[in-house]
């Protein structure tokens, strides 16, 4: 076997790891929109070590701990402010939430795109950082533009009293 053919097997072989690593540790929606849980079993893991014939994962005595890794409430509020806009990514566990641009059907010549991060598992308001970005469009080609900081803190100023209310709804019950 070639070099070459032996390398593109290792490549192959190792994407399948990534990809079943994936599933493996794909999260599970719970009936709460706002929580996730994750496999904890580590025999449900599939390392590189055990498709090349090592020994597999180290057992530790931590165990995962259930759930998204930061504050529910702002993971929801933030979900349920920009709702309108299409979503690239979201990540329950680092708290990133990246939306894909947006425009305006009554202002189709601009757009704005945001990043959401939230910081903390507690509900404060130094746990959200919010990141607005704009675009015009000039002469057919979509150009960069000022996002005022007062943008960035009405978003912001908003999550959090969403996240309240969320917080005093599930209070009440």
């Amino acid at each position: 076997m070639t070099t070459m053919r032996r390398s593109a097997l290792v490549l192959g072989a190792l994407a399948a790891t990534l990809a079943l690593g994936a599933c493996a540790g794909h999260a599970q929606k719970t009936d709460t929109a706002s929580a996730y849980k994750t496999p904890a079993a580590e025999d449900d893991k599939i390392s590189i070590g055990k498709l090349f014939g090592g020994g597999g994962p180290k057992k530790s005595n931590v165990t995962e701990q259930a759930g998204i890794g930061v504050n529910a409430y702002l993971w929801r509020a933030s979900l349920d402010t920009i709702s309108f806009m299409p979503l690239t990514s979201a990540d329950p566990w680092g708290g990133v939430i990246i939306s894909d641009w947006y425009a305006n059907p009554q202002k189709p010549d601009e757009r704005f795109k945001t990043t959401i991060y939230i910081l903390d598992s507690r509900l404060r308001a130094d746990a959200l950082n919010v990141s607005v970005y704009k675009q015009v469009q000039v002469n057919g080609q979509w150009q960069d533009a000022d996002v005022s900081q007062q943008t960035q803190l009405d978003i912001e100023n908003a999550i959090l009293t969403r996240a309240r209310e969320l917080r005093l709804s599930n209070v009440k019950n």
